[in-house]
């Protein structure tokens, strides 16, 4: 697998989803979405963890940044990609699922069973860990063996997870931030317009304006890419 070092993180370059898919049929490690809000933060631990595992460009930035470093790749959104490997996987891995409420974890769990006709989904919790349930959770992944282990918890809080889990139980790993929301429904994604323009992060700056900090970052993280310093 190609990669190249974006401001001290590793981010693996991928021609196709079906490229990523073969590449991390037989893998235990963690999948970790790059954008440009992630590579500037100065995160030595996140840093650690990415450059470990598999760090994929989840964001436009990613994908500019190693396209100028002569890697040719494709943007990825993990909000898709894990579904992806639910339909790749469905009748050879068993997954487990942790984030969010109960409740969006019910429905999720449900259109998965729905929609993926063979899927074995061997567990899910929701994604609030109270003290003693991260003990309770490796204990259940010893139990139900699950081959893949999605966390939805946010960044970087669900990779310091991912991190932790591993160490006692080995697996393939995928952090997804707000997704499952997003799949049950209680929050919508951007219309396929925004989508396919790459301009998903206007449509989310639009309906929630509080993100105007968040959006700066990809304009500071433009700005240092053409002068060079990333």
């Amino acid at each position: 697998m190609k990669n190249k070092i974006v401001r001290n993180y590793k981010i693996y370059a991928f021609e196709s989803k079906q490229d990523f898919l073969n590449q991390i049929k037989n893998e235990k490690k963690i999948l970790i979405a790059m954008n440009a809000e992630k590579i500037l933060k100065d995160d030595a631990h996140l840093q650690d963890i990415v450059n470990k595992n598999i760090g994929y460009s989840d964001g436009v930035g990613a994908v500019i940044a190693l396209k100028k470093n002569g890697l040719n790749t494709i943007k990825i959104p993990g909000a898709e990609f894990w579904l992806d490997i639910v339909k790749e996987f469905e009748k050879e891995k068993s997954f487990y699922f942790v984030g969010s409420s109960l409740d969006v974890m019910e429905k999720t769990v449900l259109k998965l069973q729905k929609e993926f006709l063979h899927v074995k989904i061997v567990g899910y919790r929701d994604g609030y860990l109270k003290e003693n349930d991260k003990e309770k959770l490796i204990e259940d992944l010893h139990a139900k063996k699950p081959d893949v282990i999605f966390i939805a918890q946010g960044s970087p809080r669900q990779e310091y997870l991912m991190e932790e889990l591993i160490k006692v139980y080995p697996a393939l790993y995928m952090g997804l931030g707000g997704s499952f929301d997003v799949y049950s429904g209680l929050k919508k994604r951007a219309p396929s317009f925004f989508i396919d323009l790459h301009i998903e992060w206007l449509y989310r700056l639009i309906k929630e304006p509080m993100r105007i900090g968040r959006q700066l970052t990809l304009v500071k993280f433009m700005v240092l890419l053409k002068l060079g310093k990333l």
